[in-house]
């Protein structure tokens, strides 16, 4: 089944996840476990992709033949059980690598996931990580980014834009991401009229290029390690917001719903009322 088959036919899916491949904290085989025992029947594998250069949270080159043996174990193992899919969460990073890649291409994806996680600094050469906690989004605003916050998010945006007319994908992940840590540096900036013509750009787009848009709900818990008092004053949220969501349903976007799990008594946060705002 393609994506969009699998999205429109069921609920009972999710094709986002992390596991030891990247920066996951558990193996493949723990993730299936868990989404058999969770009720799903259809099950993604996503590991954050190679890239150019040395990232933690992403998988090296040479240990994508590892993961394709394990996957092929797995799904031979979990066969009648579960319907498990061989893909990856691939960083577009501008026009010398991305989905489109050929190196992508070359490897026997069951569909791909694509995501802005790196912007360039202004000399336009090193790639930062955008993504990740809060804390250490702001030191990285003071380090490399002269506390530019409307260059990191134009930026971010203007590189999801590119991604998307690149193509070469099926899903564009958790495309308001930058929202999240851009509003603990000033909060209320998603609310911005600027911000939001983004939004409305990056939606015109994907539906123009009829690709599924994810919404993520990785985010609908607090982080594991939370200190108590960061678990009381936690605010759940979903990448798009609910908002966003709504116009893509309105745009006729095909939506499908991903935990993004890195935990797999996490596999299925969020979901639930991602669902609900949908049927709203």
């Amino acid at each position: 089944m393609t994506v969009k088959e699998i999205i429109s036919s069921t609920r009972s899916y999710n094709l986002h996840s992390h596991t030891q491949f990247c920066d996951g904290r558990a193996d493949m085989a723990r993730f299936a476990d868990a989404a058999v025992k969770a009720g799903y029947k259809h099950y993604g594998f996503t590991p954050h992709s190679p890239i150019p250069f040395h990232s933690p949270c992403n998988m090296e080159q040479s240990q994508v033949e590892e993961y394709i043996a394990e996957f092929n174990r797995l799904k031979d193992e979990y066969r009648g059980r579960i319907n498990l899919y061989l893909s990856m969460e691939i960083d577009y990073l501008g026009e010398a690598w991305g989905a489109s890649h050929d190196y992508f291409s070359s490897l026997p994806l069951d569909y791909k996931l694509s995501s802005i996680h790196f912007i360039p600094v202004a000399d336009g050469e090193t790639m930062i990580d955008v993504d990740g906690r809060p804390e250490n989004f702001l030191d990285k605003m003071s380090k490399y980014f002269d506390n530019d916050i409307r260059y990191v998010v134009d930026k971010f945006y203007e590189r999801t834009l590119e991604m998307i007319e690149a193509g070469g994908f099926d899903i564009i992940g958790h495309f308001d991401k930058i929202g999240f840590n851009a509003s603990h540096f000033k909060p209320g900036i998603e609310l911005e009229r600027w911000y939001q013509k983004h939004l409305d750009n990056v939606i015109d787009a994907i539906a123009a290029k009829g690709i599924i848009a994810e919404v993520n709900t990785k985010a609908w818990e607090a982080p594991v390690g939370a200190a108590p008092s960061q678990i009381a004053t936690y605010a759940p949220r979903l990448f798009p917001s609910p908002d966003t969501i709504r116009k893509l349903v309105s745009a006729g976007i095909p939506v499908a719903i991903n935990s993004d799990a890195h935990y797999p008594e996490r596999i299925s946060a969020g979901r639930e009322a991602a669902f609900q705002i949908i049927d709203s």
